[in-house]
């Protein structure tokens, strides 16, 4: 294990998980609202956001899959010490899935869930270059009339939501800011 991953997550571990729980709760409940989070400093290329929804995500019981350039050594040492989340090597077996939008696709590789549980479906944590409220329009449940975020690309996203209640759920994650897109939000291009 390199010395790198005992560092970097939560100073005040009870107070700032909490807050960072509340943050990622609020930003899945509210598709669209970009949610400014703290307290974890993960190794490259994993931004803070990302670092800190999979501090407060994941735990021994949560598979992981790390997607094209986040597939290193300190990430997984990282995870692991942190998290204790193991790092698994097919993405259809990840419960959740780190990476850029084109190292994840595609997206059908991944756990949609099954009729009798759609619960059982993967949680992709996609870093963006960019994360800002306007682009794609959102409708659905937890948003009131309409909302925007820029993504990644808008046909995938409307695949995804056809799926529904199977389907993936995303956290798009930019430096410290995050934004949540379950699959139960209608996209529409901009």
């Amino acid at each position: 294990m390199e010395t790198a991953a005992l560092g970097g997550g939560f100073n005040e571990a009870s107070v700032d998980a909490a807050r960072a729980f509340r943050a990622v709760m609020r930003a899945m409940a509210r598709p669209g609202t970009i949610e400014r989070v703290a307290g974890a400093a993960p190794p490259a290329p994993l931004s803070v956001a990302a670092g800190v929804a999979v501090l407060v995500l994941c735990d021994p019981g949560t598979l992981v899959y790390l997607a094209g350039g986040h597939d290193t050594r300190g990430l997984r040492d990282w995870i692991g010490f942190h998290t204790g989340a193991p790092v698994v090597a097919e993405r259809g077996a990840a419960m959740f899935a780190l990476g850029v939008w084109e190292a994840l696709a595609p997206l059908d590789g991944y756990a949609l869930g099954e009729a009798e549980f759609p619960d059982r479906s993967a949680t992709l944590i996609v870093e963006v270059e960019r994360l800002e409220p306007y682009g794609a329009r959102l409708t659905g449940p937890g948003i009131k009339g309409a909302s925007a975020l820029s993504l990644p690309e808008v046909a995938a996203f409307q695949a995804n939501a056809a799926r529904f209640p199977l389907g993936l759920d995303f956290l798009l994650c930019c430096g410290n800011r995050l934004a949540g897109l379950p699959r139960s939000s209608h996209v529409e291009a901009g």
